[in-house]
């Protein structure tokens, strides 16, 4: 990235940077405090070394020069000079058109509906295993599209954690390190009868909810009970494309949900369905009907509508032409991002049975595995 032009404004306030596609500028006190001196950052991993309050609060600009890609910014009143990547700078750059409006996803991210189904991502746990490459193209599936699939792994009580060991490491709950997920299809006992469960995600009664759930395949010779998954940032997005104002209540008021199924546990939390950022990324859905507490955090003018946002977001999940369907067999698995995707099970039909195995894990851990393959030279190249 070629930069034309370096130019210091008259009271060294700001840095304007030209090149090709235009100019981006740049405060004073950002640039220093985002040099990447050893004085500044800790060479080995990046970690700052001083506080803001260390650099003098009137810092300016006194002088730059170019050197091929290098910067040289000297900084007043230190009468100290930093040696910046323009083309680092450009990437960073902060002078530019930012997201308007609510409900905005981020870069990586792709919304999705029952096309995907022909395309769902998937890996085989051989490969991921053995080649870097592999596996980046299977976490970033995971990244992108909420959820992926993984074959070729081996019909084991535990197997599921090899997959957890692939991106991070199993997030324990009050049910333990993992949970079963048997179902005996005998329409004699109400307690396995096989039926379906509605879309949803898991844990909504959790302060931070499990951010990544494992579903691995140990045994399946009953008929149905096919996986299904839905989007819900797409479902987020369709909401707001149809009534506007609903998309607001249901982002905006806090709903409430809530567990106490054991002794010694009673969780709760207070979260709206559909989370933005403060500055309007939609960056989380929770939906869970069976955990859904009282909802009491919206006034009593607004509380109809609420519902019939609430009423129309779970008509918008439960929309075939929403859900990708796939059938897990024995050494299958899957992996969901349980702050998007909303999972679900078809119902049973004839006899059999089915066991899964379920385990949690942290998203930060997914995402630092793909960031660090995604930074190794070879794959850059």
């Amino acid at each position: 990235m070629t930069i034309h032009d370096a130019r210091v404004s008259d009271d060294g306030n700001t840095l304007t940077l030209g090149q090709g596609g235009g100019a981006r500028r740049f405060h004073a006190i950002w640039l220093r405090d985002n040099a990447w001196d050893a004085e500044t950052r800790a060479p080995a991993n990046g970690q700052r070394l001083i506080a803001l309050s260390d650099i003098p609060r009137d810092t300016r600009i006194g002088a730059v020069e170019m050197a091929g890609a290098t910067l040289h910014v000297t900084f007043e009143p230190e009468g100290k000079t930093v040696a910046y990547d323009t083309d680092w700078l450009m990437r960073n750059a902060y002078d530019r058109d930012h997201p308007a409006g609510r409900g905005w996803v981020g870069n990586g991210i792709e919304t999705w509906d029952s096309s995907l189904s022909d395309r769902v991502p998937e890996g085989d746990l051989g490969a991921v295993t053995s080649d870097p490459g592999a596996l980046e193209d299977w976490l970033d599936g995971i990244a992108r599209f909420g959820f992926a699939k993984l074959r070729g792994g081996p019909v084991e009580d535990g197997a599921l954690f090899k997959v957890v060991d692939l991106f991070g490491f199993v997030r324990k709950t009050n049910y333990g390190s993992h949970f079963e997920v048997r179902t005996e299809v005998n329409p004699t006992n109400l307690a396995y009868t096989g039926l379906g469960l509605q879309a949803h995600t898991d844990n909504p009664y959790r302060d931070p909810v499990p951010t990544i759930q494992v579903l691995y395949c140990l045994e399946s010779t009953a008929s149905g009970g096919e996986n299904m998954v839905v989007d819900g940032f797409r479902v987020a997005e369709r909401l707001r494309a149809e009534n506007p104002d609903w998309f607001d209540l249901l982002s905006t008021h806090c709903a409430r949900f809530e567990y106490a199924g054991s002794d010694g546990v009673v969780l709760r939390s207070r979260r709206p369905m559909i989370e933005l950022a403060p500055d309007g990324e939609l960056i989380a859905v929770r939906f869970n009907n069976r955990s859904a507490a009282a909802i009491t955090d919206v006034p009593f003018e607004r509380m109809a509508d609420y519902y019939a946002a609430y009423r129309r977001m779970a008509e918008i999940i439960d929309d075939p032409e929403m859900e990708v369907t796939f059938r897990l067999e024995p050494g299958e698995s899957f992996v969901v991002d349980n702050t998007r995707v909303l999972h679900a099970r078809k119902g049973y039909s004839g006899s059999g049975k089915r066991w899964l195995q379920g385990c949690y894990a942290d998203k930060d851990g997914l995402h630092s595995t793909l960031a660090a393959l995604r930074e190794q030279p070879a794959r850059a190249s």
